[in-house]
């Protein structure tokens, strides 16, 4: 069976595929790896163990990456960070494009087959606009290792609830979730709910492990997540 590793297991997208592989021995996953500054919350009913590696200094992350003995078969990659939580755009890119890239090549070189990169809805290098463009360029330099498999996920507004506060994303959340009691569909055609998103992202990868997918890229756009995260998730 094959070993899993998280970057960003303490996002929102990233917590639930944590939690969501930790539970289901039925993932095809024996061992999970963490990448973190900080631990990930504490689960109860954990039936695949977890190694976590806590460390502040992410100039460290890339040499645990190569060391793991055996690699990971699977990186889930949802690091993400904000411009005002970063203390600017040059330092987010920092996080987001530069320390992605390097982990995913480290990655690459010590073996790893499948990676399994949580982007957003719009991303294009050859935006005008910096986030979907920042996005766009992150999507490419992977695309550029050439893994096995690199499946790439577009969610629209994630839904669910942060450790940290966003004050203009809570109300969108908000708008969101009034319109899907409404009516599921006036939610699901911009919005994803954060688990969703995090089974799309894990039945993708099961199907990469069961050979099930032959396109070496694979673009997921948020009606193919609901259909994998939500509709087809519990034959997975």
């Amino acid at each position: 069976m094959a070993k899993a590793l998280i970057l960003g297991s303490t996002g929102l997208v990233g917590s639930f595929i944590l939690s969501t592989l930790r539970t289901n021995p039925a993932s095809q996953f024996s061992s999970i790896e963490v990448i973190a500054r900080r631990s990930p919350p504490a689960a109860t009913g954990e039936s695949i163990p977890v190694n976590e590696f806590i460390e502040k200094d992410t100039s460290k992350w890339a040499a645990h990456v190569s060391s793991l003995s055996p690699p990971a078969s699977v990186l889930f990659c949802g690091l993400a960070t904000t411009r005002a939580a970063a203390g600017g755009f040059d330092k987010q890119y920092k996080l987001e494009h530069d320390l992605n890239i390097e982990l995913a090549k480290a990655a690459k070189e010590a073996g790893t087959k499948t990676y399994v990169l949580i982007s957003s809805g719009g991303a294009d290098p050859h935006s005008f606009f910096a986030y979907p463009k920042m996005k766009g360029e992150i999507e490419e330099h992977v695309k550029a290792l050439d893994f096995d498999h690199t499946i790439i996920l577009r969610p629209g507004l994630i839904i669910g609830k942060r450790q940290e506060h966003r004050f203009a994303e809570g109300l969108f959340q908000s708008l969101a979730s009034g319109l899907g009691k409404l009516n599921r569909s006036l939610k699901d055609s911009w919005a994803q709910d954060a688990e969703v998103i995090a089974k799309a992202a894990i039945a993708a990868a099961i199907k990469a492990e069961k050979g099930e997918v032959k396109d070496k890229v694979w673009v997921i756009d948020q009606k193919e997540i609901l259909r994998l995260g939500d509709k087809e998730w519990k034959s997975v």
